[in-house]
């Protein structure tokens, strides 16, 4: 009989319970357990597993650059960032607002480190969400347009329930990049929100962009619904006054919410 369970276990690919069953059957012997104990703890064990695999793959799918989190987040270290409002948005009801997000800072402020800081907490609760720099991004819809899978590539990344675009600044774009660019933005527009890091506050959005009536219309919709966390404070890159003092695993950030 215990070589038709294992049998069984293996060709059902119930990894999570046979990796266990050996230990809860002992523990059946030994207190002894009911049969529907049993086979709770064995359903439980296989739950754990997939659930498991499934945040493993939602990580490495999201191609998340540092395993940061907003518990290892150095808060004390940037006392311009509202940490009461960093951890309200960690409810991630922003998600299921449609609600953007948008950090405007110096560089080495903790913009990153806060926004990757969500976006995991996102994954860990079930969310399926992607990291890109923002150049990386922009290239990727420029080398789609070679081979005609711009479509496709929009469509895919507009169904990521949150879409981090990271050190969005002065960089050069073609208007084919401009065009896909606005066309993502549009179609997560009410329906996902996007994170976005930027060390340029709105206005210089126009010497990036170049296109006044396309970046009006991204702006009217990306600040529709939106909170603005714009960081004032010490750059986190910088050891402390203190020589003996480490350096900061991860940046720290100063906020101010609009919306």
């Amino acid at each position: 009989m215990r070589a038709d369970i294992d049998k069984l276990i293996a060709q059902l690919h119930f990894k999570g319970m046979a990796q266990s069953l050996e230990r809860i059957l002992a523990q059946a012997d030994a207190e002894p357990l009911p049969a529907t104990e049993v086979v709770y703890r064995l359903l439980q064990e296989e739950w754990r597993h997939r659930q498991e695999r499934s945040l493993a793959y939602r990580l490495d799918q999201a191609k998340l650059p540092w395993q940061w989190s907003l518990e290892t987040f150095p808060f004390d270290r940037q006392p311009g960032v509202n940490a009461a409002q960093i951890k309200g948005l960690a409810g991630l009801d922003f998600i299921q607002r449609a609600e953007n997000l948008v950090f405007i800072g110096q560089p080495g402020t903790g913009k990153s480190g806060l926004a990757i800081g969500l976006l995991r907490q996102a994954l860990v609760n079930g969310y399926r969400a992607r990291f890109y720099k923002a150049q990386d991004l922009f290239d990727e819809l420029y080398a789609s347009l070679a081979d005609r899978t711009t479509a496709r590539l929009i469509n895919r990344l507009s169904r990521y329930d949150a879409l981090l675009i990271d050190e969005l600044g002065y960089l050069t774009l073609k208007p084919e990049q401009v065009n896909a660019f606005f066309k993502l933005m549009d179609l997560r527009y009410g329906r996902r929100p996007s994170i976005i890091t930027t060390n340029l506050d709105y206005p210089h959005w126009y010497e990036l962009f170049e296109r006044k009536p396309l970046l009006d219309a991204l702006l009217d919709r990306l600040q529709h619904h939106c909170i603005t966390i714009r960081i004032d404070g010490p750059s986190l890159r910088v050891p402390d006054n203190d020589p003996d003092s480490p350096s900061p695993k991860c940046p720290r950030k100063t906020s101010n919410n609009k919306k």
